[in-house]
């Protein structure tokens, strides 16, 4: 195994080399963009399957939206399972990809976005960082092996940043060093923020045009983090008002109450679903809607993540009601209502209605977006990197 770079310090003027494994999801495209546009920076996508091990051939890629240059790597099922890993060394492997792709692979930093490569922080040469956006443990792997998992990542990581509190306070109750962490929260593109604050609502995108205002709008991954059945009560009891949903519906419901709550939602007649939009779009439906509804049940692991949508919306500076499903929101007002139930869900929409969808607090949610960009959090990851001694 390669040694970590001797302690000495970093000239502020250097440019590091950032390698970000891995960037499959949407979000960590954005703040591997971000990097990107500040440093040299690589993303890595593995391509799992259960004959990974039986191929080599690497292939690179420029995505355009975002901006970012990624390599594509194949890699075995189970890999950081104990008969792969000791048997493959995928470990291994993974970490001569990464140098063959570093001028100075002791100078270039490792971003680790899974648990699953705490063997490959372990022996890359250089600095290593722990980025954590989910938690992971209430997916559906056994929680033990997953907790031993990030205890072996954070062991092995100069610098761990959680996109929560709550995953922060996770990390240290299984033995993260406090002194490691640095939360880093989801956050928008900052070609979202507005110059000065967005009073009314842009014209509905096409495909939604025809809807009738005012209109509320729910965004993002329309699955098991929206209540539905409290959708479908809230929808019921506002008759005047149009209803779209933006985002995926093919992922299954696992809870048979709220399935069938969105199946009657959908077949209701009162709301539009536009499906799959990319995500640089999204925003011209943030800002055409009359008010934002962030509907989260209250459930892991998104109660302990970090809201994206709610960031896109923040830019956009129109009204926000939200349920208490993601504890980061918690301390979100004024920039958001926060409703309990049916009832006081339909009370914060009568409201609005009667005030003109305007709150007074427009000014407000464009100020606070202003430093909820992709670019300002992957800054503050760059100055943490760049006090570290190795």
């Amino acid at each position: 195994m390669q040694q970590k770079a001797p302690p000495g310090s970093r000239p502020a003027s250097e440019k590091i080399m950032l390698h970000v494994l891995d960037v499959r999801a949407i979000w960590l495209k954005e703040f591997a963009s971000a990097l990107a546009r500040i440093t040299p920076t690589l993303g890595w996508i593995p391509e799992i399957s259960a004959v990974g091990a039986l191929h080599s051939r690497e292939r690179s890629d420029s995505l355009a939206d975002p901006k970012l240059n990624i390599r594509r790597f194949p890699l075995q099922r189970g890999f950081a399972r104990a008969p792969v890993s000791a048997a493959l060394r995928p470990a291994s492997k993974i970490n001569r990809r990464l140098a063959a792709q570093s001028q100075e692979p002791s100078r270039a930093v490792l971003v680790c976005s899974s648990p699953h490569y705490a063997d490959v922080a372990r022996e890359w040469p250089g600095p290593s960082v722990y980025y954590v956006t989910d938690l992971f443990a209430a997916y559906g792997e056994k929680p033990a092996r997953i907790e031993a998992l990030d205890r072996r990542m954070c062991a092995a990581a100069d610098l761990v940043c959680p996109n929560s509190k709550r995953i922060a306070e996770y990390l240290i109750s299984i033995g993260c060093s406090e002194t490691k962490i640095v939360v880093i929260p989801n956050a928008t593109r900052a070609e979202n923020v507005s110059d000065s604050p967005i009073l009314s609502p842009d014209p509905l995108p096409e495909g939604a045009a025809d809807l009738p205002r005012p209109v509320a709008g729910v965004i993002g991954n329309l699955a098991e983090n929206i209540d539905w059945v409290l959708m479908s009560e809230v929808i019921g009891r506002t008759p005047w008002l149009s209803w779209l949903f933006v985002g995926p519906t093919d992922m299954r419901i696992a809870d048979r109450t709220q399935r069938q709550a969105r199946l009657a939602v959908m077949q209701s007649g009162r709301a539009r679903f536009t499906g799959y939009r990319p995500y640089g779009s999204l925003r011209d439906y943030a800002r055409a809607v009359d008010v934002a509804v962030l509907p989260y049940r209250k459930r892991e692991p998104t109660y302990s993540g970090s809201s994206t949508r709610f960031y896109e919306h923040l830019a956009a500076c129109r009204p926000i009601v939200s349920t208490r499903g993601f504890e980061e929101l918690l301390s979100k007002e004024p920039l958001l209502r926060l409703v309990d139930g049916t009832a006081e869900m339909v009370d914060s929409l009568e409201h609005l209605r009667e005030s003109g969808f305007k709150d007074g607090l427009e000014q407000r949610r464009c100020d606070q977006s202003r430093g909820e960009t992709w670019e300002a959090r992957a800054r503050v990851m760059l100055d943490q990197i760049g006090k570290l001694s190795l």
